[in-house]
């Protein structure tokens, strides 16, 4: 089987239950109708229940009867999530008004209806910018306990499968942090190696990367992701990591053996952990592009509980993906 059939047939095994926030937008009613055929997780749509009904008429998704909905108006849970939010945020100088009227926004919704265990995850994004989506979900869920920096790697699924795990290899941090610190870096390490573990079921051995390896360059930057390296494995001994390591070291066993002889992870490495978001974000719209790899995600990291964003140039078949892994996330 592929990746993605592999983690559909994970989520198929301990259904979640998953909430779409844009549940009204016609790309997460097509996606919802298949994951509930597929029964790959329980959906809470968030939306007016007569638009999501007539809409699911009109185009004749039958599996949505499955889907629970809530309308932020009128669900009876709504003082629920007021009082929450309130309670959350009037430390901040949010007035019970001020929550009230947020409570009328689905991307406010979802985190609470987490928060308050009706949920355990959240897809969004498809119909709103990033900052919009993570913004609730960093001021109600927040990051998990221990956790001070949230990330976002991508699943690369490359056509040579010499490379990685069989073609597998997990990029990060390519989406939120645009310089990490070391003690930031050293938790995306951590957090990367148990995305490999979680959605692609592979072994993490994670390589620290810099222009660098064991010293061949002498800067800032490198002692950064030197420092990292320590901090990372004095977090999770058990961890195979290793760094700092410059690319080809990384992935390709005669350079990996030669730049960083006796390394465990070198020339072997399929979780790559890149020093800044330039270098993460480049990497994999390039390795995407030009060598024709499948790049699944972004999967959000470090977040107390599973939230991932979408991006507004997203298919039915990537929203389905996401909720898939998302479900797969649950703890």
């Amino acid at each position: 089987m592929s990746l993605i059939e592999n983690i559909k047939a994970a989520a198929q095994q301990n259904p979640k239950t998953i909430v779409l926030p844009e549940g009204e937008a016609e790309r997460t009613l097509y996606a919802a109708n298949i994951i509930l055929e597929q029964q790959l997780a329980k959906i809470i749509l968030v939306g007016e229940e007569t638009t999501i009904r007539a809409n699911a008429k009109k185009w004749n998704l039958k599996h949505l009867d499955k889907a629970e909905i809530y309308n932020p108006i009128s669900d009876p849970r709504r003082k629920e999530l007021v009082t929450l939010l309130y309670a959350i945020r009037k430390g901040r100088g949010l007035s019970l008004e001020e929550a009230e009227e947020l409570c009328n926004q689905p991307l406010y919704v979802g985190p609470l209806l987490i928060k308050l265990g009706y949920a355990d995850g959240e897809v969004s994004g498809a119909e709103h910018a990033t900052g919009d989506v993570l913004r609730p979900a960093f001021q109600i869920v927040k990051t998990a306990p221990n956790s001070t920096v949230v990330s976002g790697a991508f699943i690369m699924v490359l056509k040579d499968n010499q490379y990685g795990e069989n073609g597998i290899m997990v990029f990060a941090d390519c989406a939120v942090n645009p310089n990490p610190n070391a003690q930031q870096l050293a938790e995306i390490a951590v957090a990367s190696a148990a995305t490999a573990k979680a959605i692609a079921n592979i072994e993490p051995r994670v390589a620290m990367l810099s222009f660098s390896t064991k010293g061949s360059g002498a800067h800032e930057d490198v002692n950064k992701v030197v420092e990292a390296t320590a901090i990372a494995k004095k977090m999770a001994p058990e961890l195979a990591i290793d760094g700092e390591l410059q690319a080809d070291a990384a992935i390709v066993e005669a350079i990996g053996s030669k730049k960083a002889p006796g390394s465990k992870i070198a020339g072997k490495a399929n979780v790559l952990v890149f020093p800044t978001l330039d270098a993460g974000n480049i990497a994999y719209k390039l390795v995407q592009r030009l060598a024709g790899a499948e790049a699944v995600g972004p999967v959000l990291q470090g977040m107390a509980a599973p939230i991932n964003d979408l991006s507004r140039g997203c298919s039915v078949d990537d929203i389905v993906n996401l909720v898939a892994i998302t479900s797969n996330q649950v703890k």
